[in-house]
């Protein structure tokens, strides 16, 4: 991998970040089916897994008789096993990419 392939990682990573936090981002750079689109897609299904989780929680909160308390543990579950797997996921690019910034040319 070079290092214009890692700094083109490195942007979309920010990319995927500011996009978290509410910020547009232009999305004719990402190709479908490449890595990053990839990631991107995880990232939505992560948050979208949390989001339902916590409108689940929220409604069972206010006596929701739709929402059982089994449903909203459930997908809190999801929700978390998800995440923890973003964080991993994360981790290990972090780790390829100061293995291969350590590597002598």
């Amino acid at each position: 991998m070079t290092t214009q392939a890692l700094a083109d990682a490195l942007q979309q990573l920010s990319s995927l970040a500011e996009q978290a936090e509410g910020v547009s981002v232009n999305r004719a750079s990402q190709a479908t089916g490449s890595f990053a689109g990839e990631l991107e897609a995880s990232l939505q299904r992560i948050n979208r897994l949390q989001q339902t989780a916590s409108s689940q929680a929220n409604a069972f909160q206010a006596g929701s008789a739709e929402v059982s308390l089994s449903d909203v543990m459930a997908d809190s579950q999801k929700a978390s096993v998800a995440f923890q797997m973003g964080v991993q996921v994360r981790n290990r690019l972090l780790t390829a990419y100061k293995d291969v910034m350590a590597m002598q040319v």
